[in-house]
């Protein structure tokens, strides 16, 4: 009964998000949308956005169409995955696609409308602003949502309705195959961030370049031939992609804590006697769906309680915003509490007063732990604050000395982060265990734990990508009045909610990061569940070919035994003694012949561990993950390589997409000399054509790096390798992204401030040495960095789609390496 309650919350929950959404984007719709000339801006925007979007489909659709069939010779040919992963993986990356979509259609008709509202006063300007960023964070929370309560309700209840019990599928494979669901919305997610990144800011260094920093144009000037292309770029790449990135993340939080939930319910010791297994299983699949249900009720809320005065200070505005993100993680903190309660089944030493589950302070950790990062971002981003205006004052001596104090200072912020998700890490998984650190029985439930907290720190996201979103809305407004030449009153208003878009944008990011760390690390261990269900197929497979009842070998290290009422899968531990004798026994069975009684008794009985009953301990054991293994350490190496090869790659791109965009811009000033008097109108579309071609040029490769690497080193490496590669690109992808989204920002925000009017206001020689500061950090914050945490969750979610795989066919499983 519980199991169809919850059901109905989750889903009525996620169709209130995307109600809830569309009401506010009716709101947006009926607000005045300005003179003409803003109009004809705002469309013109429109058109390049959709038509860049259109482009970037078409090339994603021919990717998606050949993984898909890889996937589905995989599922059907190998049999090593499950059958519905395909139409997962396409479904993924629709859903995933869509809410980029919906969020950038939505931006692009909020621009003029929140230029129009700043006319009136700031409170209307930021309200049509905001509101049409929580569009986007409701849309990304009620389809994400929407889509996993859709397959949960397939897989739980109708499969077993149309196929019979016979074809019912058991809690562990149900959690097991959804979370394979999040490798479409993975790949979607990198090649829409990756590719709008590459877009955006090319425009954006183009413009700053040649328009701001040769010219001494203003920003979003009319006589710069690249300001349409930067606009377009702001909502392709800040918009778009960020929708995907973090509806990815979103759901991929959600099923790794599900799957952790069921494989932890499973181990001895967990009930209390008399206890329910399977039920216990339930609830803890279906606690994480509650709450996200519940973070979606408390977002509306928070919503409501955004509202400024006239005051332009970023701290003002930040205080408006804190006031929603404030209520709406009080409520969640409040509403956690009673799920838990609720729905978590008591685990003997883990209750805190006797009634409440150390798993819901788990969630509160996961929630906390995303608000201190969010103020720590804030703190050293923030014109407001010592490290922006410091860093402000660097760009009076010249390019060299800001450029290296933005660099210093976003190393320097990487320590607060790691040690709040640190100690989350452990908090999150002493709480949830009730601090039996060295119980291999509870360590899955401490595992489960830590994805909880990845859930808890996204559960407001209906909210916080809303405070994200409107970023790049209040940055389009702020072109919107340039171009059609409104009151100075106007773009100083826009400019404060654009400066402080960059701030909660780079929070954003850091939030964004910070839930990926966590995420992964549960995805790590989701993996090994990955690696069960591996075990377990081909166990199934190999016991349907062969004839007769009894013990069958695998390989070396894998064995299964054949009864009457079943098949069961066991794992011969590799650290067992062998005698000569008992090892040329043994070594004399080839892969897929029976053998006896004797053998089993002489060679390996009382070393082996049955899959099914295999804890986390077991599995690392028996791939002997430890740094001292080769397989593992070269793991980790190309993890660590990778974040820096991907960031390389999109740098170089960004930069060669940037020279044509310069070239271009130099030649339409040369050409048309009547541009930069005002006389003559720029070309805008051909530096839109210029980015759009460079943009789908050059995501491709990087975002190949995430969906081959985790398979050439499984099927090379082994399981164990793919362990170490993870935790690699855990470790170094979160330290750079953290890096590159703070510096980014930072030099953002330090221009700005210098704009405001300190040290020596536009069109000094500081200005013009921070708008080379802020070129260089366009590709920190807006592509690399941003991609980096999508390429940390892409790896885990390929490695965990691919495990049957590579448990079968690596050159490791094949005993050749």
């Amino acid at each position: 009964m519980n199991a169809i309650l919850v059901w109905g919350i989750a889903t009525a929950a996620s169709v209130i998000a995307l109600g809830w959404a569309r009401r506010f984007h009716r709101q947006m719709m009926s607000a005045d949308e300005g003179n003409d000339d803003m109009r004809s801006i705002a469309e013109s925007v429109r058109i390049g956005a959709a038509a860049y979007l259109r482009q970037q489909n078409k090339v994603v659709a021919i990717v998606f169409v050949i993984v898909t069939l890889l996937l589905a010779f995989a599922a059907i040919g190998l049999r090593v995955l499950s059958v519905f992963t395909p139409i997962a993986f396409l479904t993924g990356g629709l859903f995933s696609g869509l809410c980029g979509w919906i969020g950038m259609r939505t931006a692009t008709q909020a621009s003029s409308r929140t230029a129009a509202g700043a006319r009136v006063s700031l409170n209307d300007g930021l309200q049509v602003a905001f509101r049409s960023g929580a569009v986007m964070g409701l849309t990304v929370v009620g389809m994400g949502l929407l889509y996993l309560c859709l397959w949960f309700a397939g897989l739980y209840w109708l499969i077993p309705m149309i196929g019979g019990e016979e074809s019912a599928m058991s809690l562990h494979q149900i959690s097991v195959t959804m979370l394979t669901f999040g490798m479409g919305a993975s790949a979607q997610a990198l090649f829409a961030r990756v590719g709008g990144g590459i877009f955006t800011k090319a425009a954006d260094v183009g413009a700053d370049l040649v328009g701001k920093v040769e010219q001494s144009l203003a920003e979003d000037s009319p006589r710069n031939p690249a300001t349409i292309a930067d606009n377009v770029g702001d909502n392709v790449g800040d918009v778009a992609g960020m929708g995907a990135d973090l509806y990815e993340s979103y759901t991929g939080s959600i099923l790794a804590a599900s799957a952790l939930g069921v494989a932890a319910m499973c181990q001895d010791g967990m009930l209390a006697e008399g206890g329910d297994v399977t039920s216990a299983q339930l609830h803890a699949m279906l606690l994480p769906l509650a709450i996200a249900a519940l973070g979606i009720v408390c977002s509306i809320a928070g919503v409501y309680a955004v509202k400024t005065g006239d005051t332009l200070s970023q701290k003002a505005l930040l205080k408006a915003l804190s006031q929603g993100i404030n209520r709406s993680s009080l409520l969640v903190v409040i509403g956690s509490v009673g799920l838990s309660i609720w729905l978590m089944p008591p685990v003997p030493g883990t209750m805190f007063f006797g009634l409440v589950p150390g798993i819901a302070i788990s969630v509160v950790v996961g929630l906390m732990s995303g608000w201190a990062i969010g103020w720590w971002t804030e703190r050293v981003t923030s014109d407001e604050y010592a490290t922006t205006q410091h860093l402000a004052s660097e760009a009076e001596t010249g390019s060299a000395t800001i450029i290296i104090g933005g660099v210093a200072d976003g190393m320097l912020s990487v320590w607060f982060p790691v040690l709040v998700v640190s100690a989350a890490m452990f908090l999150a998984f002493g709480f949830a265990n009730g601090g039996e650190f060295n119980d291999f029985n509870r360590f899955s439930l401490g595992l489960y734990g830590v994805g909880l907290a990845a859930v808890g720190m996204l559960s407001t996201l209906g909210i916080t990508l809303a405070t994200d979103a409107y970023g790049p809305i209040a940055d389009n407004a702020g072109g919107n009045a340039e171009m059609a030449g409104l009151e100075p009153v106007v773009r100083e208003r826009t400019d404060a909610l654009d400066s402080l878009g960059n701030t909660t944008a780079a929070t954003g990011k850091g939030f964004a990061i910070g839930s990926a760390a966590l995420t992964a690390l549960a995805l790590l261990a989701a993996y090994v569940e990955g690696v069960r269900d591996g075990f377990d197929r081909w166990g199934t497979e190999v016991a349907a070919e062969v004839s007769g009842e009894g013990y069958f070998k695998l390989n070396n290290n894998l064995m299964i035994e054949k009864t009457p009422s079943g098949t069961e899968t066991f794992l011969i531990m590799p650290t067992r003694s062998e005698s000569p004798q008992q090892r040329e026994t043994w070594h004399a069975v080839n892969g897929g012949e029976s053998f006896n009684s004797v053998v089993l008794n002489t060679a390996i009985e009382g070393d082996r561990v049955e899959v099914n009953r295999a804890t986390l301990q077991d599995f690392l054991h028996y791939f002997d993950m430890t740094l001292m293994n080769p397989r593992v350490l070269v793991g980790v190496f190309l993890g660590a390589m990778s974040t820096f090869l991907f960031c390389a790659m999109t740098m170089k791109s960004v930069g060669r997409a940037a020279q044509g965009m310069v070239v271009e811009v130099r030649r339409q000033f040369v050409e048309n000399p009547g541009i930069l008097e005002g006389t003559v109108t720029p070309d805008y579309q051909r530096p839109i054509e210029i980015s759009t071609k460079a943009a789908q040029r050059e995501m491709i490769l990087p975002s190949l790096l995430g969906l081959l690497l985790p398979i050439a080193a499984g099927l090379t490496l082994g399981v164990g390798g793919v362990l170490g590669l993870l935790t690699g690109c855990l470790t170094s992808g979160f330290c750079l992204a953290v890096f590159m989204a703070n510096s980014g920002g930072m030099w953002d925000n330090a221009k700005k401030y210098i704009e405001a009017g300190h040290h020596g206001g536009k069109g000094s020689l500081a200005h013009k040495a921070a708008v080379v500061g802020d070129t260089v950090g366009d590709p920190f914050k807006d592509t690399s960095g941003p991609s980096l945490n999508i390429l940390i969750k892409l790896m885990s979610m390929v490695s965990v789609v691919v495990a049957g795989l590579i448990v079968r066919y690596s050159l490791v499983a094949l005993e050749i390496f």
